[in-house]
């Protein structure tokens, strides 16, 4: 790319009604990067794209994409882009390539090169030899590949994934991030990915974890986990209340029910559980120790794991529908 940056958002927000889905984002993609937002259901993720890919409209702030205003510029956004939806956009009843045919006439792509172009980016997640078949007839993960493969037809500059192996099993999701690496290798592209999956975001160049509509942080995957520091512990016992407290009066350490665990952070944690079980003064059942994840980068910077994060996700969504009427 010959621009500076491939997205640049500018307290960027979205208001409906009382409710504010997104909260002055502001951030940098740089050409080529692979660039993700983590963050649990509801946190304001694909509000975000929808503003960046001109599909909702902002409630303020500015955005550039490719090096086009999404408001002033919507067309030059739209050629520039290409958008994988977290819900399926495929026609069933037509075949694979004149699925990717019709998205070619939508967007202008010179007759003379869909042919080459649709053999080029089918070859590339690997479903040339089903062209000819019937979309209904592909498993989740083969439309996934081909919803991929349509995004990619009229060449865009920056690549959208909203929540690309959402439903997808684990073996499936790891072949998916086979042919997107593939993609970054061959093709001059920049992706921009959201995702509330943890191992997910650790193909990133960068991630920002966004919560509540707010950015928290921005950095590597490898920074945030080394700004953390200190190992994850999580113990079960028989009264959680009481090993909380025994855990601040004996300790001072400062812990939480997290996932169904007694849960707090250490500086080398396996030297510590010996401690633990002498001087805590009531049982412990089970005992885990882990080296810090993203998991702990997002509970550290806002005070929960995005796991119990999502169990809000469904009242959030609530009040938007509620907020749109």
């Amino acid at each position: 790319m010959d621009i500076e940056t491939a997205v640049a958002v500018r307290d960027l927000t979205k208001t409906y009604g009382k409710v504010e889905a997104v909260k002055g984002v502001g951030f940098e993609v740089a050409p080529g990067e692979v660039f993700g937002f983590l963050g649990p259901n509801g946190a304001g993720k694909t509000t975000t794209i929808g503003m960046l890919c001109t599909l909702v409209d902002p409630t303020a702030g500015s955005a550039t994409v490719a090096g086009h205003d999404v408001v002033k510029e919507r067309d030059e956004v739209r050629r520039n882009i290409g958008l994988v939806f977290q819900d399926p956009t495929l026609d069933g009843y037509l075949t694979a390539e004149q699925n990717l045919r019709f998205h070619a006439e939508l967007y202008g792509v010179p007759k003379s090169m869909v042919g080459d172009r649709i053999r080029r980016v089918m070859e590339m997640v690997a479903l040339w030899d089903r062209k000819d078949a019937k979309v209904m007839t592909f498993s989740g993960g083969m439309k996934r590949r081909l919803e991929i493969a349509r995004g990619l037809l009229h060449s865009p500059r920056v690549l959208f994934l909203d929540e690309p192996t959402v439903g997808l099993d684990p073996q499936t999701r790891s072949a998916i991030w086979g042919y997107i690496n593939e993609l970054r290798r061959t093709e001059d592209i920049t992706i921009f990915m959201t995702t509330h999956y943890m191992d997910e975001a650790e193909y990133c160049d960068r991630i920002a974890i966004i919560d509540h509509g707010e950015i928290v942080v921005i950095d590597s995957p490898e920074a945030l986990k080394a700004s953390v520091g200190k190992d994850r512990v999580q113990i079960h016992t028989a009264d959680d209340a009481a090993a909380i407290e025994a855990l601040r009066l004996r300790f001072g350490i400062d812990a939480a029910v997290r996932e169904g665990a007694v849960t707090f952070a250490v500086a080398s944690g396996e030297e510590f559980v010996p401690r633990l079980f002498a001087e805590l003064g009531m049982p412990i059942t089970s005992v885990s120790v882990s080296r810090p994840s993203l998991d702990d980068v997002f509970m550290s910077y806002t005070g929960s794991t995005i796991r119990d994060a999502e169990s809000g996700a469904d009242g959030m969504a609530w009040m938007r529908t509620m907020a749109r009427r």
